[in-house]
């Protein structure tokens, strides 16, 4: 009874200490905020009568890109843990440049289409664009700053 307990709440109290890994959900959360923005769009699209398929090319578009991001991050990582320093920069700097030239390009042909669906996915593109620009700004200072702390 006073053993060791699976309950929700005493692992939640644990989280929270200092010693706890809730810093690590919290970089999490920050890391993903643009894909819950982008849920959240979804229902904001429906009620407000924008155009879904605007919402389905800029969704399309973005979760390829994020795909296509973490891919290169992971291989980045390798390539920096064999010393390959220049190699992991250019595949980051190329997923980046490349991401938004997709976007670009996808928008430009829904546009071509229909200029409401071009500009609502436009426009969603551009919020979660910034948006994970200055995530993974935040999320870097933070990881730094707790690094800083642990050592």
């Amino acid at each position: 009874m006073f053993g060791y307990s699976h309950d929700p709440l005493s692992v939640l109290a644990a989280n929270t200490s200092p010693e706890g890994d809730m810093s690590r959900r919290s970089l999490t959360v920050i890391a993903n905020l643009d894909l819950i923005v982008l849920a959240i769009a979804l229902p904001v699209f429906i009620f407000a009568g924008f155009p879904m398929a605007g919402y389905l090319v800029a969704a399309a578009l973005w979760l390829v890109s994020r795909f296509v991001h973490a891919y290169a991050t992971r291989k980045a990582e390798q390539n920096l843990l064999a010393g390959k320093r220049n190699t992991a920069m250019g595949a980051v700097a190329a997923t980046s440049l490349g991401s938004a030239w997709m976007m670009s390009l996808g928008v430009l042909i829904a546009g071509i289409f229909s200029r409401d669906v071009g500009l609502s996915a436009a426009v969603l593109l551009v919020v979660l664009f910034t948006l994970n620009l200055a995530t993974r700004g935040a999320v870097h200072l933070l990881k730094a700053d707790e690094a800083d702390q642990t050592a």
